[in-house]
């Protein structure tokens, strides 16, 4: 199957087109840079050189393809306008593929769903949970179902790991060195999913090869990783003091992560194993965390 991927020079892109060419399949990936370019011709994909704002590119370039993987996101922009952005490309990505059956998945993430529950892949997302944005993606996406698009969402983690100081858990790293203290709110209790980055990639290819039409997968290797056990392990680590945060100091201490880090939301990807006999068997958050390379910041 020839492939156009967006994202694919990206930390889990990368890893997806690794996973695409392993399983016989040739990539186009979408670079917006030759830094981006050069990264996917050492994985062994083609380029097609654009941006995300270049839909005639991004059309073009699906149009050509037999299936379609969108892992891009302005992580830059504000979040609104990131947003606004990535359900624009869905669009023109369902018009480019409508009424060929071709295969479409799309990225989203388990933090669109309620907090507080386990959530799994039936639940529709919650307007008031941290990573609501994304549920335009969602709704863009699954519109292509009634339209002659095979659709997918992948709901990712909001920790996908791999022994690279990268992602949720890495910054979490930035900020303990910054602020000599490894932090965490309340007790410490909330978690956090989490998926290996080879285990994200080979469900990116299942979804592609096998997932029905209009299917919600969850890119959930660990349904809750608890805060406290991970702030712990960085303290220990680091040598550093171990402490809760105060609510009222959680924005300076934190940042841009600090609603996230304040939010229990676990969910399941039970569904998804059952569906796609997918079957997440990489190390967990806690064990690639412990891996010395992670605090070395050469290896990010």
């Amino acid at each position: 199957m020839k492939v156009f991927v967006t994202g694919g020079s990206g930390f889990i892109g990368s890893a997806v087109v690794a996973e695409l060419i392993r399983s016989g399949h040739d990539v186009v990936g979408l670079a917006r840079s030759p830094e981006a370019g050069a990264r996917l011709s050492r994985l062994g994909a083609a380029v097609a050189v654009g941006t995300l704002d270049d839909l005639d590119r991004v059309r073009a370039a699906a149009s050509e393809s037999d299936g379609v993987i969108h892992l891009a996101f302005r992580h830059g922009d504000p979040y609104e306008q990131a947003n606004r952005t990535d359900q624009l490309v869905i669009a023109a990505l369902v018009d480019v593929l409508a009424g060929s059956d071709r295969p479409l998945v799309v990225t989203s993430g388990t933090l669109v769903l309620s907090p507080g529950r386990l959530g799994t892949e039936h639940d529709a997302p919650d307007p008031t949970a941290p990573g609501a944005g994304r549920a335009g993606g969602e709704r863009a996406a699954l519109a292509g179902a009634g339209r002659g698009v095979r659709t997918s969402v992948v709901r990712l983690a909001p920790s996908v790991h791999e022994t690279q100081r990268r992602g949720f858990a890495g910054t979490l790293v930035d900020i303990a060195e910054r602020t000599g203290i490894a932090g965490f709110l309340g007790d410490g209790s909330q978690r956090w999913p989490a998926v290996h980055r080879q285990d994200a990639a080979g469900l990116y290819r299942l979804a592609l090869e096998n997932a029905p039409t209009g299917s919600i997968l969850h890119g959930v290797g660990e349904p809750g990783v608890r805060l406290r056990a991970l702030a712990e392990l960085i303290g220990a680590r680091l040598e550093l003091p171990v402490r809760p945060i105060p609510q009222d100091g959680a924005d300076e201490h934190f940042g841009w992560l600090a609603p996230i880090v304040g939010t229990d939301a676990p969910a399941s990807s039970a569904h998804t194993q059952q569906l796609l006999s997918w079957r997440p068997t990489h190390p967990g958050l806690l064990e690639d965390l412990a891996s010395g390379q992670f605090f070395d910041k050469g290896a990010t």
